[in-house]
């Protein structure tokens, strides 16, 4: 299990927010460009990288307000602080990208029954423009995207948007040449398969977290075995353990302290929290000390 050392501050909070700022706008600007260029040339491909360029754009939009909030202090109410903002914010825009595959889906296969004709060259021009825009914005996330899953998600679309791109070119392309109009539809199959696949791949993880699902590589098992390793603890039960947020496991339990060292119950609690940090980078753990006489009868081990 990695240890939990990221580099939050390599960028800092107010440079990244006017990162995301920036590929709003061309995201937005090379949305109306796309939607324009693929109604004149009759494109549904070109319209089908618009609505995914679209939804990047509102992805960030929605990501840029989830970081500011993420950035609030624990209070009374969010007593564990507003960081599982950017969790929520990514499966809003994970389920989107999701409809929005769905719906190319439908519309390309309508565009296979009834062919459309469609203008090469206009394709071609604006998705090479596309392309340009798309490696800026995938630029501009990069460095950010290694700390947030809605920025991951964020920059890994506008790969997807780079290669749809390409995809839209090489189908302008062919219809110049040999007049293939069903490349059209062909390529928007493409490209929405591909946002499912990668929406799919990401929103599990997601919705984990808001599960209070046990870290994706972390074995409770191990994590349980690792605390009943420390000399004095007889055993450890009642145990939770899930995400505050992408970054932070947590680990709540009843450890049980062995017949006569109750003396030392705090120094083995210490030395408990300190084994499960180097071992398993959990940080956040709450421990209910139970001495052997007194302990949980018939406990679950797990949960509970």
């Amino acid at each position: 299990m990695p240890h939990g050392h990221h580099h939050h501050h390599e960028i800092s909070a107010e440079t990244g927010d006017r990162r995301m700022a920036l590929a709003v706008a061309v995201n937005v600007l090379l949305t109306f460009a796309q939607i324009v260029g693929g109604i004149l040339s009759g494109s549904l491909a070109m319209i089908a990288d618009a609505l995914h360029n679209f939804s990047d754009a509102a992805s960030l939009v929605i990501a840029v307000w989830a970081r500011k909030i993420a950035r609030r202090p624990a209070d009374a109410d969010m007593t564990f602080g507003y960081a599982r903002a950017e969790v929520v914010a990514a499966l809003i825009n994970l389920t989107t990208l999701i409809v929005i595959g769905l719906y190319l889906i439908y519309e390309a296969v309508l565009r296979f029954i009834d062919p459309q004709p469609v203008e090469g060259w206009l394709v071609v021009i604006i998705a090479g423009v596309a392309l340009v825009i798309d490696l800026a914005t995938a630029g501009l996330t990069w460095a950010m995207a290694k700390d947030s899953v809605n920025i991951r998600a964020a920059f890994l679309h506008n790969l997807a948007d780079a290669l749809g791109s390409v995809a839209v070119i090489l189908a302008g392309t062919v219809i110049l040449l040999y007049g293939w109009t069903w490349v059209d539809p062909a390529v928007t199959l493409g490209i929405a398969l591909y946002i499912l696949w990668m929406a799919l791949s990401e929103i599990g993880g997601v919705v984990r977290i808001l599960m209070l699902g046990t870290p994706p590589r972390m074995v409770a098992e191990d994590v349980l075995q690792t605390a009943e390793g420390v000399r004095g603890v007889e055993g450890i039960h009642r145990a939770h353990i899930w995400q505050l947020d992408e970054h932070r496991p947590a680990l709540l339990a009843h450890l049980v302290i062995a017949p006569g060292d109750w003396g030392k119950a705090d120094a083995i609690k210490a030395e408990v929290k300190a084994r499960l940090h180097a071992d398993h980078g959990l940080e956040h753990v709450t421990l209910e000390l139970e001495c052997s006489t007194h302990s949980c009868s018939a406990p679950v081990r797990i949960g509970g």
